[in-house]
């Protein structure tokens, strides 16, 4: 496939395209604690929803780090083993055809500790053919409004859409009764994807506090994460940053990577004098 219209690509460059403004003069040493979903956490980046890895040292290894946990594709046994780590999780569910299998993961998803249920309707619409919709031998199908409003009643958990990236399926999503939206184009499944970035200020300023958002994919170091929170973000998911210190290193480089990342995160808010993450003034970035 043409390197052109790569949406990783075109993120990671609008990315380095945003700079900071110095503000270091009566700056103070900032506080990244935030509370998500009833909980405190350290830091407001979190496990992406990464699926085929081991997920309970990616639990492990982000309690420890004092951040939340999102979890991906897996059956409910998995979720369990994740789940009984003691992580706050949120469980992304596929769109598959198969209602019952939606149904079941988050019936088992309320009963057994989970924090938060998603769904991340992008995937159910391949790259270049909106009729292949096999996903690991399943098949998807896109819910419709009334469908994902029914997935979020029955959850009985606050329910996110994974892939909403407009303003439009943000007021979507907020007419549904979710808690928030994921902003993601899956690892580059739509071609030409707007930024997250670049969308994020419009969306804040639509949906004000009525909706968490937060921003996934290609989030590198906590110097891109105090991006996305100056432009709106609540929180940032981090997953490819996090497999090789996984692979290599288990629970302890997961810890370890999320901690360099949050101390990163904090150098900048000093920087900026953005005393916690709800004083982060987002006219400290600048559009090189």
């Amino acid at each position: 496939m043409s390197d052109r219209g790569n949406s990783i690509k075109i993120a990671r460059d609008y990315m380095d395209s945003l700079l900071v403004e110095s503000r270091i003069i009566g700056a103070v040493r900032p506080d990244s604690n935030i509370r998500f979903l009833g909980n405190d956490f350290r830091t407001p980046i979190m496990t992406a929803a990464l699926s085929h890895i081991d997920l309970v040292g990616m639990a492990e290894g982000a309690m420890a780090a004092g951040a939340p946990v999102s979890i991906g594709m897996g059956d409910n046994e998995e979720m369990g083993r994740v789940l009984k780590t003691g992580a706050k999780v949120m469980k992304i569910i596929k769109p598959y055809k198969d209602r019952d299998e939606i149904f079941s993961r988050l019936k088992f998803a309320k009963e057994n500790g989970a924090v938060a249920v998603g769904m991340d309707v992008e995937h159910s619409v391949n790259v270049e053919d909106p009729d292949d919709s096999i996903v690991v031998g399943l098949e998807m199908k896109l819910p419709t409004i009334d469908e994902l409003r029914e997935y979020a009643e029955y959850a009985g958990l606050p329910f996110f859409i994974k892939g909403a990236m407009s303003v439009h399926d943000a007021k979507a999503a907020a007419n549904i009764g979710c808690a928030g939206i994921i902003l993601s184009h899956h690892n580059g499944l739509m071609r030409y994807s707007v930024p997250h970035v670049m969308v994020l200020p419009e969306i804040r300023q639509a949906v004000g506090d009525n909706l968490i958002l937060i921003a996934d994919g290609g989030f590198e170091s906590g110097f891109d994460a105090f991006k996305a929170l100056a432009l709106g973000a609540d929180l940032v998911t981090v997953g490819k940053a996090l497999m090789e210190p996984l692979k290599t290193n288990g629970a302890q480089g997961v810890t370890d990577t999320l901690n360099k990342m949050t101390g990163q995160l904090q150098a900048m808010m000093l920087r900026t004098s953005s005393p916690d993450l709800k004083h982060i003034d987002p006219s400290v970035i600048r559009r090189a």
